[in-house]
């Protein structure tokens, strides 16, 4: 189970503010890490949370804490993306990605189950999953359910 991830964004306050929406949470201040970075806490029974720091921000080893470094020249893409629950209804989660300038669209991963996708600055996706699509989710994406789609799929298993 994973309890938090951080993420680095062009503006933290609204970026977090509107991950908040999302997952009709809240938002915070983080000023641990790195100034104006930002928290959005969801307020479910694991306590998940999504820390939001500036766009460059980079996380070094350094004994007791990590050192916060800024990079020279941030990328906006990696293979780095998150997968959120949300209690909100595809359309609703769509108003939320427009309200942010985001870009957003409904996508099937490989005939499984469906996700909202949402592009934050246009180059970090968090797939959103609806109450519906958790339950296609969590129905799919098992040891067994793995399997079985791999199966299906040759291909996809040699690959």
């Amino acid at each position: 189970m994973i309890f938090h991830a951080s993420i680095e964004a062009d503006n933290p306050a609204a970026t977090a503010a509107a991950l908040a929406r999302l997952w009709r949470g809240e938002a915070f201040p983080f000023p641990p890490v790195a100034e104006g970075s930002h928290i959005v806490m969801a307020g479910d029974p694991r306590n998940s949370a999504i820390e939001v720091y500036p766009r460059g921000a980079q996380l070094h080893y350094a004994a007791g804490e990590p050192e916060v470094r800024t990079a020279a020249s941030p990328s906006r893409h990696g293979a780095v993306h998150l997968a959120i629950a949300s209690p909100l209804s595809p359309d609703e989660v769509f108003a939320v990605a427009a309200d942010a300038g985001w870009t957003a669209q409904r996508c099937l991963r490989g005939g499984m189950f469906e996700v909202l996708e949402v592009w934050i600055d246009g180059g970090f996706l968090v797939e959103v999953l609806t109450p519906q699509m958790q339950a296609q989710y969590l129905a799919t994406m098992t040891p067994d359910g793995w399997r079985a789609a791999l199966a299906q799929a040759p291909a996809m298993a040699d690959a």
